[in-house]
């Protein structure tokens, strides 16, 4: 399995009722892979999958299986705050044809760097995925170290790491980690160049979902270590990846949905749809607006 370059962490749609919108997820695939995109996440932090239902992620994993045909690796977001429970659905993304698992470090919990390595370890053992580690200290209230990464790595099945801190010390430091058996992915779209540049083999993104092809230009730019073009492709997304600062992800990018005939803006509960206002009226200007560039080209 080769994870590298543009990678699309997916919303997921819901229908007026608040039901899946399995015929919109089916043309957010469409578009992602006419865009370019290298890779599809399904059910991660973006894809709200802490707002699924057990039957609703296995529908949605399964049509994304069959929707993608082997064309890009599938990869299923499998991490639980439990060990037990992470193991368990990481078998499960397996069974449903995922290629891989993205796992989140355990959210709420708060476990010390050696829980960290004892849960990623079993779930390596017996999960039956490659795993990718993710690490989001802003969402997990825990900081998965470098250190401790170094010791994970070792693992035959962790194949790599989703670092979503963009300091730069962060990005120098698991740029040193990565290898020919373990993969540095971005997961930061704001400094998504700065850490392909600095060795990270792709970035696991949400503007992705919305302008796949400038998401992969920009990677093949960085990963190509063209500086001059990594600058340009991001001095054409800035504007976008403001916009959508707004507000807490995925609210803002699935305000984007709509403007693209890729369903519908509305995420569940505690999420709240992006009011019409000046945040939403930019949102659709800055896509319009790369559209135009895109045309232009």
């Amino acid at each position: 399995m080769n994870m590298h370059g543009s990678i699309c962490a997916l919303a997921t749609p819901f229908a007026a009722d608040g039901s899946l919108d399995l015929a919109a997820f089916g043309r957010l695939l469409d578009h992602q892979l006419a865009g370019g995109t290298q890779a599809l996440v399904v059910a991660g932090s973006t894809g709200e999958a802490h707002m699924l239902e057990h039957d609703e992620y296995e529908r949605l994993l399964a049509f994304a299986v069959e929707r993608v045909a082997g064309r890009v690796p599938v990869v299923a977001g499998t991490g639980e705050a439990g060990t037990a429970k992470t193991v368990a659905l990481t078998r499960r993304a397996r069974e449903l044809g995922a290629n891989a698992a993205l796992v989140v470090a355990p959210f709420y919990v708060r476990p010390t760097q050696e829980g960290m390595r004892r849960h990623f370890m079993e779930v390596a053992e017996h999960g039956g995925l490659p795993v990718l580690l993710y690490n989001v200290p802003s969402r997990t209230a825990c900081d998965l170290l470098p250190d401790t990464v170094a010791k994970l790595r070792i693992h035959p099945a962790i194949v790599g790491i989703k670092e979503a801190r963009g300091d730069g010390e962060r990005i120098r430091a698991i740029a040193e980690l990565a290898g020919p058996d373990f993969v540095y992915l971005s997961g930061d779209d704001a400094t998504a160049g700065e850490a392909m540049l600095a060795g990270a083999a792709g970035t696991i993104s949400v503007v992705a979902n919305l302008v796949p092809k400038a998401f992969r230009a920009l990677c093949d730019a960085a990963t190509g270590g063209d500086h001059a073009g990594t600058a340009r492709c991001r001095a054409a997304l800035a504007p976008l990846l403001e916009a959508l600062e707004c507000a807490p992800n995925p609210i803002a990018v699935k305000a984007g949905l709509p403007e693209l005939g890729l369903g519908s803006a509305a995420p569940r509960l505690p999420l709240v749809e992006l009011e019409e206002g000046p945040a939403r009226a930019r949102l659709r200007t800055e896509l319009a607006t790369l559209a135009s560039l895109a045309d232009a080209a």
